[in-house]
């Protein structure tokens, strides 16, 4: 290969990797931007699919089945509603006061019944 034709094939690999890495970087966000069930992030959709398996067995099927589930969810419960309801369930798991306060009021009730239905409808679905 001479000279001259190993620089453009150099420059050439140097262009395409640059091109790949600029649409990894850009890709993401317009995923998410388009599709709105994208807005969860890696870490809770892992989190909710292992919690689902130890549930449900540590199966290749169990796996199937709460992966779907966990993608039905994102659909109908935006993420920061999310976060919201695993927030009060977890809090109404501690005692005293403050607990009781996340038990008590309406206003959680509310949040709790929208992550279950959501929850029942992507079990519907998926299992």
């Amino acid at each position: 290969m001479t000279a001259r034709r190993a620089d453009r094939a150099g420059r050439a690999l140097a262009q395409g990797l640059a091109l790949a890495l600029a649409l990894a970087v850009v890709s993401p966000a317009c995923a998410a931007e388009a599709d709105p069930a994208n807005d969860y992030p890696t870490e809770a959709r892992a989190d909710y699919v292992f919690a689902c398996m130890a549930a449900n067995g540590q199966t290749r099927e169990a796996l199937h089945k709460c992966a779907c589930s966990q993608d039905v969810l994102a659909t109908i419960l935006p993420y920061d509603k999310y976060v919201e309801a695993e927030t009060v369930l977890s809090m109404r798991q501690g005692v005293g006061l403050t607990a009781n306060v996340f038990r008590n009021a309406a206003r959680f009730d509310d949040v709790v019944a929208d992550l279950r239905r959501a929850q029942a409808e992507a079990e519907i679905r998926c299992f």
